[in-house]
């Protein structure tokens, strides 16, 4: 089992690939955090992010041929591409009618280990206003910021440019400015910070 346990991401594919039971619970249990937090960050509702990144790893396992080895991607870009996928598709099919309650979008305050990363109210309010960001905006955030991907890697995981990746990022930077700076969060165009 040790030596199984240091075996790179991609050999343990090569493993699954060929039905290894043990070889697909290592990659499980070695990446669902990282892929947790990023379908949060992109659908910021906890069991949809844990369905998001269950389906994921169970379409992986009902067909492992869909990652090749040969074309030179990481394990762990390529699913993080698969996961941002996921989570965004499922945001689009379930958004939210006029006839929904505001307390429906009240997020789940159970505790929980995702909820131990927002400790702060400042923290929380950050959370509520990148919620409120478009989808690919989240993702672009979430895999740079969070998941501390370069450029690159998020750019390849999104399917866009290097170019269209940063043009997310600075519209989605200044749209959490000028939200955080409606909340008081952030100082105001007179450069006094308010306070709610």
């Amino acid at each position: 089992m040790a030596d199984i346990d240091r075996e790179s991401d991609e050999s343990l594919m090569v493993r699954v690939q060929r039905g290894d039971h043990q070889a697909f619970a290592i990659l499980v249990r070695r990446n669902t955090q990282k892929f947790f937090a990023c379908a949060y960050r992109v659908c910021g509702d906890v069991y949809e992010a844990e369905d998001i990144v269950q389906d994921a790893f169970l379409k992986l396992w009902n067909r492992p041929e869909v990652w090749s080895e040969g074309k030179g991607a990481k394990f762990t870009t390529w699913f993080y591409r698969v996961v941002t996928n996921l989570a965004i598709d499922r945001k689009r099919k379930k958004r939210p009618t006029a006839n929904n309650d505001v307390l429906d979008f009240v997020p789940d305050t159970t505790p929980r280990a995702d909820q131990m990363m927002i400790e702060t109210q400042e923290q929380k309010m950050l959370e509520q206003a990148i919620q409120h960001l478009p989808d690919r905006q989240k993702a672009a955030l979430s895999l740079c910021f969070y998941e501390g991907l370069s450029n690159k890697e998020a750019a390849e995981i999104m399917g866009v440019g290097v170019k269209a990746l940063e043009s997310l990022l600075m519209r989605a930077k200044t749209a959490l400015k000028e939200e955080l700076t409606k909340q008081g969060l952030l100082s105001n165009p007179e450069g006094r910070k308010r306070h709610a």
